[in-house]
């Protein structure tokens, strides 16, 4: 017999559905938590259009975030928080210095899953417009000139550009430090928050896993060569980086892309100017379950980042299944791909190597299947499901050590 405390947990994101690898993460949490006794709600942002059904019928308690313009939202994000009575607030990605402000204010234990860069970089993917090279540097006037960061793209208007607040991001900074614990990834993200002045010692390490059931873990590795690229189709992505790279590979393949984004034209134009559109097929938004299917039927997995990764879930997924994978160094990374013993880690942006990278695993499907193997060891042994989740879950109850007790065999 154990004891734990049973939590009313508030989950906050900015969306609502299925779209990428946080709202995945989010969803398989949220669902293994509620079937461990926790009462769960959630506070969100617009809808996907994507897998909306799955997300209503796990979140019985639900309450839209109120836009930025709102004259009200603060009022109404704690109207919210009163509503639901959260032992602890979860924290996603949320946008608006009012909304975050509003949580705080609630005197609430606030803890926050740092999935990506938004916190601590104006532009939100830590690399040059232009170069794409990596920043390394913390948030600074340096962010404003000459790094130009106070103009950014705006994809939610007619205008093509929005302005981005320095200030306005050092204030988001401030707030986190009021925030219980902050959660990462790897040992990278951790590093990136402490640059910017945030407590290491509020800093824990709780890798977003994937629930994939071991039982279903098989790839084929057949002649036909099968490739798989799985995530957002965005620039920091990198799809046009890999087309470029297979452009160079000379043994027969079939590339599989899994996934939707604002760069899909531009890579579906580049694909058919470099000639490949018979072998890469862009498949669009696919369910999890699919991409499943996918992963159980290629012989190498590829990621293309060229923006440092915070995490890179979806390479582990692939390990999962036995599959090597190729990606750029990039970010976090390295920290769950050794080069040479569970795929191979490329110099980034480095296309000749990626090529020659993938030829290699293509060519010999015994070297694929035992670097294939020991990924599967390594995600199997450093990256449990259950495991992740007792994390949280302790996590959690440590931050409200007076809630009530659930007795559990």
């Amino acid at each position: 017999m154990s004891t734990r405390k049973t939590l009313r947990l508030l989950f906050v994101h900015e969306r609502f559905g299925a779209w990428g690898g946080a709202e995945a993460n989010i969803h398989v949490t949220a669902a293994e938590l509620q079937r461990r006794g926790h009462e769960i709600g959630l506070l969100h942002g617009a809808p996907t259009g994507k897998g909306e059904q799955a997300w209503r019928d796990l979140f019985g308690q639900r309450h839209a975030l109120p836009t930025t313009e709102d004259p009200n939202a603060g009022e109404r994000v704690r109207a919210a928080v009163g509503a639901f009575q959260p032992d602890v607030i979860y924290v996603h990605r949320l946008t608006g210095l009012e909304l975050l402000e509003a949580l705080v204010a609630s005197g609430k234990p606030l803890v926050r899953m740092v999935h990506d860069h938004d916190l601590y970089c104006m532009r939100s993917y830590k690399y040059h417009v232009f170069s794409r090279k990596i920043c390394d540097r913390a948030l600074s006037p340096y962010c404003i000139f000459p790094c130009g960061a106070v103009v950014a793209r705006d994809r939610e208007s007619a205008f093509p550009l929005k302005l981005v607040s320095y200030e306005a991001k050092r204030r988001e900074l401030d707030l986190h430090r009021k925030f219980s614990r902050l959660l990462v990834a790897t040992h990278y993200m951790r590093e990136q928050l402490a640059a910017n002045g945030l407590a290491s010692e509020r800093i824990e390490i709780h890798a977003p896993v994937p629930a994939t059931p071991e039982s279903a873990l098989h790839s084929s590795f057949d002649e036909r060569n099968r490739l798989v690229f799985s995530g957002q189709l965005i620039r920091g992505k990198g799809v046009d980086v890999l087309l470029e790279s297979l452009a160079l590979v000379t043994v027969p393949f079939q590339c599989e892309i899994l996934g939707d984004g604002s760069h899909r034209e531009h890579c579906e134009k580049l694909s058919r100017r470099l000639g490949l559109s018979d072998r890469v097929r862009f498949h669009g938004f696919v369910s999890q379950e699919k991409i499943q299917e996918f992963y159980g039927d290629c012989s190498v997995a590829v990621m293309s980042s060229v923006w440092p990764e915070p995490f890179g879930a979806t390479g582990l997924e692939a390990m999962r299944h036995g599959l090597p994978v190729v990606a750029f160094d990039a970010g976090g990374i390295r920290e769950w791909l050794m080069d040479g013993w569970n795929g191979f880690l490329v110099p980034w942006m480095d296309r000749r190597r990626f090529a020659e990278r993938v030829e290699q695993l293509l060519r010999d499907k015994a070297l694929a299947k035992k670097l294939g193997e020991r990924g599967r060891y390594w995600v199997r042994v450093h990256y449990g499901f259950s495991d992740y989740i007792d994390g949280l879950e302790q996590l959690f109850q440590r931050a409200v050590p007076a809630a009530p007790a659930l007795v559990s065999a």
